[in-house]
Protein backbone atom coordinates (compact mmCIF):
# COMPACT_ATOMS: atom_id res chain seq x y z
CA UNK A 1 0.00 0.00 0.00
CA UNK A 2 2.88 2.59 0.64
CA UNK A 3 4.48 1.69 -2.93
CA UNK A 4 0.33 2.78 -4.09
CA UNK A 5 0.80 5.70 -2.47
CA UNK A 6 3.68 6.87 -3.64
CA UNK A 7 2.86 5.93 -7.26
CA UNK A 8 -0.56 8.29 -6.67
CA UNK A 9 1.26 11.21 -5.36
CA UNK A 10 3.70 11.25 -7.81
CA UNK A 11 0.75 10.44 -11.04
CA UNK A 12 -0.67 13.27 -9.37
CA UNK A 13 2.30 15.84 -9.87
CA UNK A 14 2.03 15.01 -13.43
CA UNK A 15 -1.30 15.84 -13.24
CA UNK A 16 -0.87 19.57 -11.25
CA UNK A 17 1.76 19.83 -14.39
CA UNK A 18 -1.21 19.20 -17.04
CA UNK A 19 -3.27 21.61 -14.99
CA UNK A 20 -0.96 24.43 -15.10
CA UNK A 21 -0.40 24.07 -18.93
CA UNK A 22 -4.26 24.14 -19.18
CA UNK A 23 -4.52 26.99 -17.22
CA UNK A 24 -2.27 28.44 -19.30
CA UNK A 25 -3.64 27.75 -22.59
CA UNK A 26 -7.19 29.09 -20.97
CA UNK A 27 -5.22 32.42 -19.99
CA UNK A 28 -4.44 32.68 -23.48
CA UNK A 29 -7.60 32.27 -25.26
CA UNK A 30 -9.09 34.76 -22.99
CA UNK A 31 -6.43 37.60 -24.29
CA UNK A 32 -6.32 36.26 -27.81
CA UNK A 33 -10.47 36.32 -27.60
CA UNK A 34 -10.23 39.73 -26.05
CA UNK A 35 -8.05 40.87 -29.51
CA UNK A 36 -10.55 39.18 -31.62
CA UNK A 37 -8.30 35.74 -32.50
CA UNK A 38 -10.62 32.86 -32.91
CA UNK A 39 -10.27 29.38 -31.32
CA UNK A 40 -9.20 27.96 -34.67
CA UNK A 41 -6.54 30.67 -35.02
CA UNK A 42 -5.29 30.11 -31.77
CA UNK A 43 -4.54 26.55 -32.28
CA UNK A 44 -3.12 26.95 -35.55
CA UNK A 45 -0.45 29.75 -34.24
CA UNK A 46 2.97 28.37 -34.72
CA UNK A 47 5.55 28.34 -31.14
CA UNK A 48 8.74 29.29 -31.25
CA UNK A 49 11.31 27.66 -29.99
CA UNK A 50 12.34 30.47 -27.66
CA UNK A 51 8.97 30.41 -26.26
CA UNK A 52 9.09 27.31 -25.56
CA UNK A 53 11.73 27.20 -23.70
CA UNK A 54 10.64 30.17 -21.50
CA UNK A 55 7.21 27.74 -21.11
CA UNK A 56 9.39 24.75 -20.25
CA UNK A 57 11.26 26.52 -17.61
CA UNK A 58 7.68 28.46 -15.91
CA UNK A 59 6.61 24.70 -16.08
CA UNK A 60 9.91 23.27 -14.07
CA UNK A 61 10.00 26.26 -11.60
CA UNK A 62 5.77 25.57 -10.79
CA UNK A 63 6.25 22.30 -10.24
CA UNK A 64 9.24 23.11 -7.30
CA UNK A 65 6.66 25.99 -6.04
CA UNK A 66 4.20 22.76 -5.41
CA UNK A 67 6.98 20.47 -4.30
CA UNK A 68 8.69 23.14 -1.40
CA UNK A 69 5.06 23.95 -0.49
CA UNK A 70 4.62 20.42 0.80
CA UNK A 71 1.87 19.37 -1.84
CA UNK A 72 3.34 15.99 -2.09
CA UNK A 73 4.31 14.80 1.43
CA UNK A 74 1.92 12.54 3.24
CA UNK A 75 -1.27 14.37 4.58
CA UNK A 76 -3.52 12.20 6.11
CA UNK A 77 -3.61 13.96 8.72
CA UNK A 78 -4.20 17.33 7.85
CA UNK A 79 -7.33 19.43 7.63
CA UNK A 80 -9.05 19.71 4.34
CA UNK A 81 -8.73 24.16 5.23
CA UNK A 82 -4.91 23.84 5.37
CA UNK A 83 -4.26 21.79 2.01
CA UNK A 84 -6.66 24.39 0.52
CA UNK A 85 -4.35 27.49 2.08
CA UNK A 86 -0.96 25.57 1.16
CA UNK A 87 -2.23 25.44 -2.28
CA UNK A 88 -3.71 28.88 -2.83
CA UNK A 89 -0.46 30.16 -1.68
CA UNK A 90 1.88 27.94 -4.48
CA UNK A 91 -0.62 28.84 -7.45
CA UNK A 92 -0.20 32.39 -6.35
CA UNK A 93 3.50 31.90 -6.05
CA UNK A 94 3.89 30.63 -9.09
CA UNK A 95 1.17 33.34 -10.80
CA UNK A 96 4.00 35.80 -9.18
CA UNK A 97 7.07 34.13 -11.09
CA UNK A 98 5.03 34.14 -14.12
CA UNK A 99 4.50 37.88 -13.60
CA UNK A 100 8.57 38.65 -12.97
CA UNK A 101 8.96 36.05 -16.22
CA UNK A 102 7.18 38.71 -18.48
CA UNK A 103 9.18 41.38 -17.19
CA UNK A 104 12.35 39.78 -17.73
CA UNK A 105 11.56 38.21 -20.87
CA UNK A 106 9.33 41.19 -22.37
CA UNK A 107 6.48 38.35 -23.04
CA UNK A 108 3.71 40.25 -24.77
CA UNK A 109 0.88 38.02 -24.08
CA UNK A 110 1.24 38.29 -20.53
CA UNK A 111 -1.33 40.95 -18.83
CA UNK A 112 -3.27 41.56 -16.34
CA UNK A 113 -6.05 40.04 -18.00
CA UNK A 114 -4.02 36.87 -18.55
CA UNK A 115 -2.82 37.07 -14.96
CA UNK A 116 -6.15 37.11 -13.25
CA UNK A 117 -7.83 33.89 -15.89
CA UNK A 118 -4.54 31.88 -15.31
CA UNK A 119 -4.25 32.41 -11.38
CA UNK A 120 -8.11 31.87 -10.85
CA UNK A 121 -8.11 29.01 -13.19
CA UNK A 122 -4.97 27.28 -11.85
CA UNK A 123 -6.10 27.55 -7.92
CA UNK A 124 -9.64 26.37 -8.93
CA UNK A 125 -8.92 23.35 -10.79
CA UNK A 126 -6.04 22.49 -8.46
CA UNK A 127 -8.03 22.77 -5.17
CA UNK A 128 -11.07 20.70 -6.98
CA UNK A 129 -8.66 18.22 -7.67
CA UNK A 130 -7.19 17.95 -4.33
CA UNK A 131 -10.31 17.86 -2.57
CA UNK A 132 -11.72 15.04 -5.28
CA UNK A 133 -8.54 12.97 -4.56
CA UNK A 134 -9.30 13.53 -0.84
CA UNK A 135 -12.85 12.22 -1.77
CA UNK A 136 -11.81 9.18 -3.46
CA UNK A 137 -9.46 8.14 -0.66
CA UNK A 138 -12.12 8.62 2.16
CA UNK A 139 -14.45 6.06 0.50
CA UNK A 140 -11.77 3.71 0.07
CA UNK A 141 -10.32 3.91 3.12
CA UNK A 142 -14.28 3.47 4.83
CA UNK A 143 -14.05 0.36 2.77
CA UNK A 144 -10.83 -1.36 4.29
CA UNK A 145 -8.49 -0.21 1.28
CA UNK A 146 -5.38 2.13 1.68
CA UNK A 147 -5.26 1.57 5.33
CA UNK A 148 -1.56 1.52 7.26
CA UNK A 149 -1.38 -0.25 10.04
CA UNK A 150 -0.86 1.73 13.46
CA UNK A 151 1.16 0.99 16.62
CA UNK A 152 0.79 3.88 19.72
CA UNK A 153 3.31 3.85 22.35
CA UNK A 154 1.35 4.57 25.95
CA UNK A 155 -1.74 4.77 26.93
CA UNK A 156 -2.44 7.41 28.94
CA UNK A 157 -5.34 10.25 28.08
CA UNK A 158 -2.96 11.76 25.69
CA UNK A 159 -2.92 8.41 23.89
CA UNK A 160 -6.19 7.01 23.79
CA UNK A 161 -7.87 10.95 22.65
CA UNK A 162 -5.80 10.24 19.89
CA UNK A 163 -6.67 7.22 19.27
CA UNK A 164 -10.19 8.42 19.43
CA UNK A 165 -10.17 11.03 16.99
CA UNK A 166 -7.92 8.24 14.53
CA UNK A 167 -10.79 5.48 15.18
CA UNK A 168 -13.81 8.67 14.89
CA UNK A 169 -12.31 9.58 10.92
CA UNK A 170 -12.25 6.04 9.19
CA UNK A 171 -11.24 8.45 6.01
CA UNK A 172 -7.69 8.72 6.93
CA UNK A 173 -7.04 5.19 6.82
CA UNK A 174 -5.49 4.21 9.96
CA UNK A 175 -5.87 0.44 11.49
CA UNK A 176 -4.86 0.50 15.60
CA UNK A 177 -3.39 -2.66 15.72
CA UNK A 178 -2.63 -1.81 19.68
CA UNK A 179 -1.13 -0.40 22.37
CA UNK A 180 2.88 -0.48 24.01
CA UNK A 181 3.04 0.08 27.43
CA UNK A 182 3.53 -1.41 30.98
CA UNK A 183 1.27 -1.93 34.15
CA UNK A 184 0.63 1.68 35.81
CA UNK A 185 -1.48 3.50 37.75
CA UNK A 186 -3.63 4.08 34.74
CA UNK A 187 -3.59 0.34 33.11
CA UNK A 188 -7.32 -0.15 34.45
CA UNK A 189 -8.65 2.42 33.19
CA UNK A 190 -7.30 2.06 29.83
CA UNK A 191 -8.54 -1.33 29.91
CA UNK A 192 -12.57 -0.38 29.94
CA UNK A 193 -11.52 1.55 26.88
CA UNK A 194 -11.86 -1.33 24.70
CA UNK A 195 -8.40 -0.95 23.04
CA UNK A 196 -5.72 -4.18 24.01
CA UNK A 197 -2.02 -3.22 24.84
CA UNK A 198 -0.39 -5.87 22.79
CA UNK A 199 3.21 -5.40 24.46
CA UNK A 200 5.00 -4.01 26.91
CA UNK A 201 8.64 -1.88 26.04
CA UNK A 202 10.85 -4.88 26.78
CA UNK A 203 9.12 -7.07 24.11
CA UNK A 204 8.53 -3.86 21.64
CA UNK A 205 11.70 -5.45 19.71
CA UNK A 206 10.04 -8.60 19.56
CA UNK A 207 6.56 -7.07 18.18
CA UNK A 208 8.14 -4.95 15.36
CA UNK A 209 10.13 -8.20 14.04
CA UNK A 210 7.38 -10.17 14.34
CA UNK A 211 4.48 -7.81 12.67
CA UNK A 212 3.64 -5.85 9.95
CA UNK A 213 3.78 -2.15 11.48
CA UNK A 214 3.67 0.70 9.16
CA UNK A 215 3.88 3.28 11.98
CA UNK A 216 4.57 3.93 15.53
CA UNK A 217 3.15 6.81 17.19
CA UNK A 218 4.42 7.99 20.46
CA UNK A 219 2.27 9.24 22.88
CA UNK A 220 4.85 8.45 26.26
CA UNK A 221 5.28 12.06 28.82
CA UNK A 222 8.61 12.84 27.54
CA UNK A 223 10.07 14.62 30.82
CA UNK A 224 9.30 10.90 32.76
CA UNK A 225 10.05 8.37 30.39
CA UNK A 226 12.85 10.40 27.80
CA UNK A 227 14.73 6.95 27.89
CA UNK A 228 12.13 4.76 26.72
CA UNK A 229 10.95 7.07 23.77
CA UNK A 230 14.05 7.61 23.04
CA UNK A 231 15.13 3.88 22.58
CA UNK A 232 11.80 3.51 20.86
CA UNK A 233 12.35 5.95 18.64
CA UNK A 234 16.04 4.60 17.62
CA UNK A 235 14.09 1.00 16.95
CA UNK A 236 11.87 2.01 14.57
CA UNK A 237 14.87 4.09 13.01
CA UNK A 238 17.02 1.64 12.65
CA UNK A 239 13.99 -0.96 10.92
CA UNK A 240 13.37 1.96 8.63
CA UNK A 241 9.78 2.45 10.10
CA UNK A 242 7.63 5.29 10.37
CA UNK A 243 7.71 7.40 13.40
CA UNK A 244 5.08 9.42 14.37
CA UNK A 245 5.65 11.78 17.52
CA UNK A 246 3.87 15.01 19.50
CA UNK A 247 7.53 17.11 19.87
CA UNK A 248 10.24 16.65 17.63
CA UNK A 249 12.17 15.68 20.71
CA UNK A 250 15.31 13.48 19.40
CA UNK A 251 17.65 12.94 16.92
CA UNK A 252 17.38 10.64 13.89
CA UNK A 253 19.86 11.29 11.72
CA UNK A 254 19.15 9.03 9.41
CA UNK A 255 15.08 9.77 8.73
CA UNK A 256 13.52 12.63 6.65
CA UNK A 257 10.50 14.55 8.79
CA UNK A 258 7.94 16.63 7.95
CA UNK A 259 5.09 17.88 10.09
CA UNK A 260 1.69 17.17 9.68
CA UNK A 261 -1.52 18.37 11.83
CA UNK A 262 -4.93 16.57 13.26
CA UNK A 263 -7.89 18.68 13.42
CA UNK A 264 -7.35 22.08 15.20
CA UNK A 265 -5.45 21.15 18.09
CA UNK A 266 -2.12 21.28 19.35
CA UNK A 267 -1.37 17.64 17.98
CA UNK A 268 1.24 18.63 16.08
CA UNK A 269 3.58 15.59 15.02
CA UNK A 270 6.40 14.79 13.00
CA UNK A 271 6.50 11.99 9.91
CA UNK A 272 9.93 10.34 10.26
CA UNK A 273 10.85 7.97 7.11
CA UNK A 274 13.97 6.89 6.03
CA UNK A 275 13.31 6.66 2.04
CA UNK A 276 12.70 9.35 -0.13
CA UNK A 277 9.49 10.20 -2.24
CA UNK A 278 9.13 11.62 -5.23
CA UNK A 279 9.31 11.89 -9.33
CA UNK A 280 12.41 9.57 -8.81
CA UNK A 281 10.21 6.78 -7.21
CA UNK A 282 7.60 6.85 -9.49
CA UNK A 283 10.38 7.11 -12.59
CA UNK A 284 11.11 3.73 -10.75
CA UNK A 285 8.16 1.83 -10.46
CA UNK A 286 7.59 3.06 -14.06
CA UNK A 287 11.01 1.66 -14.87
CA UNK A 288 10.60 -1.80 -13.61
CA UNK A 289 7.60 -1.98 -15.14
CA UNK A 290 8.74 -1.59 -18.50
CA UNK A 291 11.62 -3.17 -18.58
CA UNK A 292 10.42 -6.18 -16.92
CA UNK A 293 7.38 -6.96 -18.82
CA UNK A 294 9.80 -6.00 -21.97
CA UNK A 295 11.94 -8.73 -20.78
CA UNK A 296 10.06 -11.22 -20.32
CA UNK A 297 8.33 -10.73 -23.84
CA UNK A 298 12.12 -10.99 -25.62
CA UNK A 299 13.27 -13.93 -22.77
CA UNK A 300 10.15 -15.94 -23.09
CA UNK A 301 11.76 -18.28 -25.32
CA UNK A 302 14.25 -18.78 -23.21
CA UNK A 303 12.15 -19.35 -20.01
CA UNK A 304 10.28 -21.67 -22.02
CA UNK A 305 13.25 -24.05 -22.78
CA UNK A 306 15.22 -23.82 -19.15
CA UNK A 307 10.88 -25.27 -17.93
CA UNK A 308 11.33 -28.09 -20.59
CA UNK A 309 14.85 -28.93 -19.54
CA UNK A 310 13.98 -28.27 -15.88
CA UNK A 311 10.77 -30.75 -16.06
CA UNK A 312 13.26 -33.56 -18.24
CA UNK A 313 16.24 -33.67 -15.90
CA UNK A 314 14.41 -33.68 -12.21
CA UNK A 315 11.60 -34.87 -10.99
CA UNK A 316 9.08 -31.84 -9.65
CA UNK A 317 7.63 -28.79 -10.37
CA UNK A 318 9.43 -26.18 -12.75
CA UNK A 319 9.20 -23.50 -10.27
CA UNK A 320 10.69 -23.15 -7.37
CA UNK A 321 7.98 -21.07 -4.75
CA UNK A 322 9.20 -19.11 -1.16
CA UNK A 323 7.67 -16.88 1.58
CA UNK A 324 9.69 -14.14 1.43
CA UNK A 325 9.62 -11.56 3.47
CA UNK A 326 9.06 -7.69 1.65
CA UNK A 327 8.61 -4.05 2.33
CA UNK A 328 7.49 -3.50 5.83
CA UNK A 329 8.44 -7.43 6.49
CA UNK A 330 5.35 -7.80 4.57
CA UNK A 331 5.20 -11.61 3.02
CA UNK A 332 4.89 -12.80 -0.73
CA UNK A 333 5.67 -15.63 -2.88
CA UNK A 334 9.04 -15.36 -4.87
CA UNK A 335 9.35 -17.14 -7.82
CA UNK A 336 12.51 -18.94 -9.01
CA UNK A 337 13.37 -21.91 -11.39
CA UNK A 338 13.71 -24.93 -8.93
CA UNK A 339 17.96 -25.83 -8.99
CA UNK A 340 16.97 -28.37 -5.96
CA UNK A 341 15.88 -31.22 -5.49
CA UNK A 342 11.75 -31.34 -4.50
CA UNK A 343 13.05 -32.43 -0.43
CA UNK A 344 15.59 -29.58 -0.54
CA UNK A 345 14.17 -27.85 2.63
CA UNK A 346 13.63 -30.85 4.33
CA UNK A 347 17.25 -31.62 4.03
CA UNK A 348 18.79 -28.31 5.69
CA UNK A 349 19.06 -29.68 8.85
CA UNK A 350 21.48 -32.86 7.21
CA UNK A 351 24.07 -30.22 5.55
CA UNK A 352 23.46 -27.24 7.85
CA UNK A 353 27.40 -27.75 9.37
CA UNK A 354 28.56 -27.41 5.63
CA UNK A 355 27.34 -23.84 5.94
CA UNK A 356 29.75 -21.89 4.19
CA UNK A 357 28.57 -17.88 4.55
CA UNK A 358 28.61 -16.05 7.86
CA UNK A 359 25.60 -15.12 9.88
CA UNK A 360 21.99 -16.40 9.71
CA UNK A 361 22.13 -17.34 5.45
CA UNK A 362 22.43 -20.56 4.35
CA UNK A 363 24.84 -21.41 1.21
CA UNK A 364 26.43 -23.88 0.08
CA UNK A 365 28.55 -23.64 -3.07
CA UNK A 366 28.74 -27.75 -3.71
CA UNK A 367 25.22 -28.43 -2.15
CA UNK A 368 24.18 -31.53 -2.87
CA UNK A 369 20.88 -31.33 -3.54
CA UNK A 370 21.40 -29.38 -6.46
CA UNK A 371 19.84 -31.09 -9.76
CA UNK A 372 21.74 -31.55 -13.14
CA UNK A 373 21.13 -28.16 -14.42
CA UNK A 374 21.05 -26.47 -11.66
CA UNK A 375 24.65 -25.70 -10.87
CA UNK A 376 24.26 -23.62 -14.45
CA UNK A 377 21.80 -21.99 -13.63
CA UNK A 378 22.41 -20.29 -10.48
CA UNK A 379 26.08 -19.66 -11.94
CA UNK A 380 24.26 -17.89 -14.74
CA UNK A 381 21.55 -16.58 -12.48
CA UNK A 382 19.07 -17.66 -14.98
CA UNK A 383 17.22 -19.41 -11.51
CA UNK A 384 16.57 -15.99 -10.87
CA UNK A 385 14.75 -15.05 -14.29
CA UNK A 386 10.69 -15.99 -12.83
CA UNK A 387 11.17 -12.98 -10.65
CA UNK A 388 10.77 -10.28 -13.39
CA UNK A 389 6.96 -11.32 -12.49
CA UNK A 390 7.60 -10.30 -9.14
CA UNK A 391 8.66 -7.11 -10.72
CA UNK A 392 5.80 -6.59 -13.13
CA UNK A 393 2.93 -7.14 -9.75
CA UNK A 394 4.92 -4.95 -7.49
CA UNK A 395 6.19 -7.03 -4.98
CA UNK A 396 9.70 -6.69 -5.93
CA UNK A 397 12.25 -4.07 -7.62
CA UNK A 398 14.81 -4.18 -10.43
CA UNK A 399 17.25 -3.07 -7.65
CA UNK A 400 17.24 -3.72 -4.28
CA UNK A 401 17.96 -5.60 -1.13
CA UNK A 402 17.54 -9.27 -1.65
CA UNK A 403 13.96 -10.28 -0.28
CA UNK A 404 15.26 -13.04 2.41
CA UNK A 405 13.63 -16.74 3.38
CA UNK A 406 11.70 -16.24 6.74
CA UNK A 407 14.11 -18.72 8.20
CA UNK A 408 17.29 -16.44 7.57
CA UNK A 409 15.40 -13.33 9.07
CA UNK A 410 15.00 -15.47 12.32
CA UNK A 411 18.33 -15.71 12.17
CA UNK A 412 19.21 -11.43 12.51
CA UNK A 413 20.85 -10.59 15.47
CA UNK A 414 20.98 -6.61 15.06
CA UNK A 415 17.95 -4.21 14.58
CA UNK A 416 20.04 -1.89 12.75
CA UNK A 417 20.13 -4.69 10.16
CA UNK A 418 16.36 -4.69 9.64
CA UNK A 419 16.00 -1.32 8.09
CA UNK A 420 16.69 -2.91 5.17
CA UNK A 421 13.27 -3.65 4.93
CA UNK A 422 12.01 -0.41 4.52
CA UNK A 423 11.88 -0.69 0.81
CA UNK A 424 10.88 -2.92 -1.61
CA UNK A 425 13.59 -5.91 -2.18
CA UNK A 426 15.61 -6.64 -5.49
CA UNK A 427 16.18 -8.74 -8.21
CA UNK A 428 19.84 -7.18 -8.03
CA UNK A 429 21.90 -5.06 -5.44
CA UNK A 430 25.51 -4.01 -3.99
CA UNK A 431 25.79 -7.18 -2.98
CA UNK A 432 25.26 -9.07 -5.73
CA UNK A 433 27.64 -6.87 -8.41
CA UNK A 434 30.07 -7.19 -4.97
CA UNK A 435 31.21 -10.59 -5.08
CA UNK A 436 27.55 -12.38 -3.40
CA UNK A 437 28.51 -15.33 -1.60
CA UNK A 438 32.33 -14.29 -0.86
CA UNK A 439 30.63 -11.29 1.13
CA UNK A 440 30.50 -11.77 4.59
CA UNK A 441 27.18 -11.64 5.93
CA UNK A 442 27.17 -8.40 8.18
CA UNK A 443 29.18 -6.79 5.06
CA UNK A 444 26.01 -7.57 2.91
CA UNK A 445 23.57 -5.62 5.30
CA UNK A 446 26.09 -2.66 5.12
CA UNK A 447 25.89 -2.72 1.59
CA UNK A 448 22.08 -2.78 2.01
CA UNK A 449 21.86 0.14 4.30
CA UNK A 450 24.05 1.59 1.68
CA UNK A 451 22.37 1.35 -1.32
CA UNK A 452 18.89 2.86 0.55
CA UNK A 453 21.13 5.85 2.26
CA UNK A 454 22.39 7.01 -1.55
CA UNK A 455 19.45 5.84 -3.77
CA UNK A 456 19.11 7.22 -6.23
CA UNK A 457 17.68 5.88 -10.14
CA UNK A 458 21.51 6.96 -11.27
CA UNK A 459 22.60 3.90 -8.53
CA UNK A 460 20.44 2.15 -9.94
CA UNK A 461 21.33 2.29 -13.32
CA UNK A 462 25.11 1.44 -12.18
CA UNK A 463 24.05 -1.62 -10.25
CA UNK A 464 22.09 -3.01 -13.15
CA UNK A 465 24.78 -2.20 -15.59
CA UNK A 466 27.60 -4.12 -13.30
CA UNK A 467 25.05 -6.58 -12.81
CA UNK A 468 25.60 -7.93 -16.62
CA UNK A 469 29.36 -8.69 -16.31
CA UNK A 470 29.13 -9.84 -12.74
CA UNK A 471 26.54 -12.57 -14.33
CA UNK A 472 28.84 -13.28 -17.22
CA UNK A 473 31.83 -14.05 -15.07
CA UNK A 474 29.80 -15.89 -12.12
CA UNK A 475 31.43 -13.90 -9.10
CA UNK A 476 30.32 -15.21 -5.90
CA UNK A 477 27.94 -17.56 -6.86
CA UNK A 478 26.65 -20.46 -4.99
Amino acid sequence: MNARRKMLVNVFKLFDLGLMILAFMIASLAVFHRGGVTMTEFFSMRVKMQNFAIFSLFVLVWHLIFGFSGLYVSRRLYERRAEVIDVVKATSMGTFVVLLGTIIFHIVLVNALFLSVFWLVSTAMTVSSRLMLRSILAFARRRGRNLRDMLIVGTNTRALEFARRIVSRPELGYRIIGFVDHDWHGTQEFCRSGHAVVCDFSSFLQFLRNNVVDEVVMALPFRSMHDQASRIATLCEEQGITLRVFANLFDLKLARSAAEQLDQDDALITHSRSWVEGGPILAKRILDFTISAILIVLLSPLLLMVAILIKLTSAGSVLFVQKRLGLNKRRFNVYKFRTMAVDAERRISEIEHLNEVSGPVFKIRDDPRITPIGGFLRKTSIDELPQLFNVLIGDMSLVGPRPLPLRDYEGFNKDWQRRRFSVRPGITCLWQVEGRSSIPFERWMELDLQYIDKWSLWLDFQILLRTIPAVFKGVGAA
